[in-house]
């Protein structure tokens, strides 16, 4: 629900709202029902909003985003669901932060250097689905018709892809902490 003053509903409709597809689809591969969505993005808006009354907002892409990420998580946690796999930050959302300083952009470099590394362990078939729907951002049926598979095909294709990063991240995490399976 957007705002009731001329000036904020300007903002939100400008600077907000071309973001809601995107938020809904990263939800939706994270969370069980529509309804769960409706409710973070609700949440999401209202955290904005609150958080623009109090001070000027640089990048409100950038901070909507986070809220959803972090609503997102703390939601997982509440209804004992599955936590948000590794691969969700280094996904969609890790390139929509916005002016970090030299760490964050350093810490930013090297996840989307893992990430890619992880997508070049795929198999071939596997790399490119995944690629053309994560990185490109095409409709499985649009990558259905290009390769001239069934829309079935790549839907598993991008299950197994999901899974193989996954396992690929984790097994990072662990050797980075000195731990292993």
């Amino acid at each position: 629900m957007p705002p009731s003053d001329p000036e904020s509903a300007r903002w939100f409709r400008e600077h907000v709202q071309p973001h809601e597809p995107l938020v809904r689809g990263w939800l939706r591969g994270r969370l069980t029902s529509e309804s769960d969505v409706d409710d973070v993005v609700q949440e999401a808006f209202i955290r904005l909003l609150r958080a623009r009354e109090r001070q000027a907002i640089a990048s409100p892409k950038a901070l909507l985003f986070t809220i959803v990420r972090n609503l997102a998580r703390d939601h997982c946690r509440h209804r004992d669901a599955l936590p948000l796999e590794p691969l969700a930050e280094d996904d969609e959302l890790a390139v929509f932060t916005e002016d970090g300083g030299p760490p964050e952009t350093v810490a930013h470099r090297q996840e989307l250097e893992l990430l890619t590394e992880a997508i070049q362990s795929l198999p071939d078939r596997c790399r490119q689905i995944f690629t053309l729907r994560k990185v490109y951002g095409l409709p499985q049926a649009e990558i259905a018709r290009q390769l001239g598979i069934s829309e079935h095909t790549v839907s598993a294709q991008l299950t197994i892809g999901v899974r193989k990063c996954t396992a690929f991240l984790e097994r990072y995490r662990r050797e980075r902490e000195g731990r292993w399976p």
